[in-house]
């Protein structure tokens, strides 16, 4: 687990490998880190925006497509490179287990400062996705430079929980070194964007209202400034769940 100034960054040993696949994917794709995006006020830190709401945070997990390219580098800047699944976070009384492995007090104060880093052992990537196999996705481009345009996205239709202290030990993570002035990592998020006539898919039968669906309503999303018009959905079949193997 790395601070990289900008970044909670998570990166997998190559021990223990994590493949999905299914839903939008024709390809299997290889998780390669999971990012951390998250704000400095409760109301704000996501990277997507639900009916003009932001969440607390984002959990980001960047896979890349293992079958076409042979590593991450390269399949960032080719096509049908990318999916990036995304988990948007809500504050709790209690939290998720995977980030509450990780978030612990013990844990997080060891990369307080740009550059820190400490081995975490004893997670489980299942843990970290929430009890829902619906989803929104469109292809769109990744959040850091230099923003290739070769990232399928997949928001889940759940958040995972985090609580208040845990949401203040990351703001208490600094973009800088020790020996420069503190600077929290918080906002860490790329301004909204225009959708810019990119189509949005769902597997979420709006017509069928249930626990599964956070607000039981159409979902409008917003891809990190601008509101737009109800963009063009398309709902999949309801056998496209996503397929995860860990190897």
């Amino acid at each position: 687990m790395y601070n990289t100034g900008r970044h909670v960054s998570l990166r997998m040993d190559k021990e223990h490998l994590v493949n999905i696949s299914g839903g939008p994917m024709t390809y299997s794709h290889r998780l390669e880190e999971i990012r951390l995006h998250f704000g400095s006020e409760d109301g704000q830190g996501s990277e997507h925006l639900l009916n003009g709401q932001a969440f607390s945070g984002e959990v980001q997990l960047i896979h890349y497509n293992h079958e076409l390219y042979t590593n991450y580098t390269e399949a960032a800047k080719s096509p049908n490179g990318l999916v990036i699944v995304s988990i948007f976070m809500k504050i709790a009384e209690t939290s998720n287990a995977f980030l509450n492995r990780m978030l612990n007090r013990d844990t997080i104060t060891r990369i307080t400062y740009k550059n820190d880093a400490y081995l975490l052992t004893g997670l489980n990537i299942e843990e970290i996705y929430p009890e829902t196999s619906s989803f929104i996705t469109y292809d769109g481009s990744m959040t850091i430079p230099p923003c290739f345009e070769t990232a399928t996205w997949i928001l889940m239709n759940k958040p995972v929980y985090i609580t208040r202290m845990q949401m203040h030990s990351l703001r208490l993570l600094s973009q800088n070194q020790p020996s420069q002035i503190f600077l929290s990592m918080s906002d860490n998020v790329r301004p909204v964007q225009p959708l810019n006539n990119r189509c949005i898919r769902t597997n979420i039968n709006f017509s069928m209202q249930g626990k599964d669906c956070p607000n039981n309503r159409a979902q409008k999303l917003q891809y990190r400034g601008k509101h737009y018009s109800s963009p063009p959905t398309t709902i999949l079949k309801s056998d496209c769940t996503l397929r995860i193997v860990i190897l």
